[in-house]
């Protein structure tokens, strides 16, 4: 006959209960650890991020020369200042590595090239400027706790004493998506089409006028999702004054006009001729707007900027050749943004002497040929030069940097 000890069996039930207990404490110190430590390290990743983040950004938003000529040598610097200046729980944020470089948006990379030497952005398609390596529009900043790890607390039952971590920013400066308030100059929008070659690269060696046979542009009073044309009023108040009272977002309506606003024009001539004295350009920043079937007003879509030159405005004239220049700057050099001086005609010949400004000026009209003199017009010529920087990060290339960067990576 079996017999059973009870005493033996309390035992080894004692005994199991204690290994069940040490692996349950032991799960909930794990736990604790992951708890606690996560939590730490979740903390001082996002303080790791936002450094980087700050840095990134403060360099990208002066990578350019305030008057966009050339890359700013200092743009490191200051990146790596707006870094280390924050703390991750209290201890200073290490900055690994700062660079200055290409971000493209078809490849999603970042590759680093300390260049300062700007790329032509005339000629040229912004997918055309994506895949160039040498178009800097970028700064990538590295940050880490490496030299202080992040302290372990409960972490140290599992053998972690410390926790290093690094963290990564890129942020780009592209082209303008919008301006801010006083970012255009003159209630007055080109039309992309007049503004692009055939395969979509901007044009800025060809020059446009207001009114032409098909439109080029129009007046607007800056006013976006509003239903109806511009008012004249409200389009001749803003000549000559401190430009768009709001900000401009590309991709939306803005009011514009069919056809001349004569109150608008004439004070824009009146200040024209104050400006420049019927002997200089005059340089304005502009909105780009989408005209399809070369039609403006009541709406059109603001797409982009464009800097320009004013090189004549005829006003009302029964001899309008009598009216035609005898002297003018020249359009400043695209490597230092100088004029290389003056163009003159002193002939009487008065057609002759427009016909040799067009020709020299590039002046067409809509269909490719030489734009002739008429009234009531201005025309217009791109700026090939550099410019200062302008609005939001995110639009296409007009040949306008934008100001304001945007992170990528």
């Amino acid at each position: 006959m079996e017999t059973f000890k009870l005493g033996s069996n309390r035992r080894g039930q004692e005994g199991l209960s204690t290994v069940l207990f040490a692996i349950a404490l032991f799960m909930i110190l794990a736990l604790t650890a992951l708890a606690v430590d996560g939590g730490n390290l979740f903390v001082a990743r996002n303080e790791l991020q936002n450094a980087a983040d700050a840095g990134a950004l403060a360099g990208a938003r002066v990578l350019y020369t305030d008057d966009g000529s050339s890359v700013n040598a200092g743009a490191n610097a200051v990146a790596q200042d707006a870094a280390m200046a924050n703390d991750s729980q209290g201890a200073a944020v290490e900055v690994i590595s700062v660079q200055r470089g290409h971000w493209s948006f078809a490849t999603r990379t970042f590759t680093a090239n300390p260049s300062l030497e700007p790329v032509d952005l005339f000629s040229a398609t912004t997918e055309e400027l994506d895949l160039n390596l040498n178009f800097i529009n970028a700064v990538e900043v590295i940050t880490a706790r490496e030299a202080t790890p992040v302290q372990a607390f409960f972490g140290t039952v599992l053998g972690f004493d410390s926790y290093s971590m690094r963290s990564r920013a890129v942020a780009y400066i592209g082209f303008a998506s919008s301006l801010r308030p006083e970012d255009a100059d003159q209630p007055i929008g080109l039309c992309r089409q007049q503004l692009v070659n055939p395969d979509g690269s901007y044009d800025c060696s060809v020059g446009t006028m207001i009114p032409a046979t098909t439109d080029t542009g129009g007046w607007t009073n800056f006013e976006q999702n509003v239903d109806g044309a511009a008012s004249s009023n409200e389009i001749r108040d803003l000549v000559c004054g401190d430009g768009n009272p709001l900000e401009l977002f590309y991709g939306e309506p803005m009011q514009t006009t069919n056809g001349q606003v004569q109150s608008a024009f004439q004070a824009f001539w009146e200040c024209w001729v104050d400006q420049t004295d019927r002997q200089r350009l005059w340089n304005m920043t502009l909105p780009v707007l989408d005209c399809p079937d070369g039609s403006v007003g009541p709406t059109n879509d603001l797409v982009g900027a464009v800097n320009v030159n004013v090189v004549w405005v005829v006003n009302q004239n029964p001899e309008v050749y009598d009216d035609a220049p005898t002297q003018m700057e020249l359009p400043p050099d695209n490597s230092d943004g100088v004029s290389p001086g003056s163009w003159t005609n002193s002939g009487t010949d008065g057609q002759a002497r427009w016909n040799d400004f067009a020709t020299d000026f590039n002046l067409q009209d809509s269909d490719g040929t030489p734009a002739d003199m008429r009234q009531k017009t201005i025309y217009f010529l791109p700026d090939c030069s550099y410019h200062e920087p302008k609005g939001n990060t995110g639009g296409e290339n007009y040949g306008v940097l934008a100001r304001i960067p945007v992170l990528v990576d």
